[in-house]
């Protein structure tokens, strides 16, 4: 494979809490210069064939993609598989059963929030979700935002939503062993997502580094979204100390909410081992 000059893997469709189809994702991503792409969905797989055929159709080489949520340390770590065979039924099975607490956690959501006079919340979020089975945060917020609740999604995570505030109900999701293995055993590579965002002491992300390693981690998101530049170089130098490679991606969302579109991203720092040269028998 050549040399990729904007990869950009790790965004989201309207499978999971993004806003735009697989479809109109490849169109953006093409139409912004991105030459090799991966959708990652939240604990869900069921974009990948349409993404597939929407990169072919515009020209972009494609990794397949999923971002599994997990339970580290009483926190929720993000961890991303790419390059995986997403028709491997382990994968499937792995992430229905991740899945599965999102229901009844939402309804529980809806209900706290009516306690502090949100009436209809869950049934206002359920109005933004693609696919039912994986409401979350980000579709309680749209409902908030829209509904005149609260001025713009920032504004809702600092009223709600989160630990502490109206709305915040805690999830155990997998654990970290069992992501990596669903995403290795399927032939992928797994790839710990935006490391900044947790907010961990040294040691503790000393310990998630580690364990992420001995349990096959191969991969750290050293360029995304969430990540300024001092924190670009801070996770380059945490690669290289954990001899890990290192992906990047813009984490997209929706044109209105993310921080960044799809391939506007800067480039790797230097002297880092790109995901993609060990992902290169992997690209459709």
């Amino acid at each position: 494979m050549n040399f990729p000059l904007n990869p950009d893997l790790h965004c989201h469709s309207t499978t999971s809490d993004g806003t735009l189809t697989p479809e109109e994702l490849a169109a953006r991503a093409a139409a912004n210069g991105v030459d090799l792409w991966a959708l990652t969905d939240h604990d869900e797989v069921g974009g990948q064939q349409r993404a597939i055929d929407a990169a072919q159709a515009h020209g972009i080489r494609y990794l397949t993609g999923v971002e599994i949520s997990v339970t580290f340390a009483d926190a929720t770590v993000h961890i991303v598989g790419l390059g995986f065979d997403h028709t491997d039924p382990r994968m499937a099975e792995g992430l229905a059963d991740t899945r599965d607490g999102r229901g009844p956690r939402a309804v529980e959501m809806g209900e706290q929030l009516a306690k502090v006079g949100i009436h209809g919340a869950y049934e206002g979020a359920l109005k933004y979700v693609g696919n039912p089975r994986l409401i979350s945060r980000t579709h309680f917020a749209r409902f908030l935002v829209d509904s005149g609740v609260c001025r713009d999604t920032p504004e809702v995570f600092r009223k709600y939503l989160t630990e502490g505030k109206p709305g915040f109900v805690p999830h155990r999701w997998a654990r970290l062993g069992d992501a990596v293995q669903w995403i290795t055993q399927s032939g992928g590579l797994a790839v710990i997502a935006h490391p900044a965002r947790y907010n961990f002491s040294p040691n503790l992300e000393y310990a998630l580094f580690s364990e992420f390693k001995q349990h096959g981690g191969q991969g750290v998101e050293v360029v995304t979204g969430s990540h300024s530049a001092a924190e670009a170089l801070r996770y380059a130098d945490m690669a290289r100390e954990f001899g890990l490679a290192a992906s990047r991606g813009s984490d997209f969302h929706s044109p209105d909410e993310s921080h960044i579109d799809l391939g506007k991203l800067p480039p790797l720092p230097d002297g880092l081992t790109p995901v993609w040269q060990l992902l290169a028998g992997r690209v459709h």
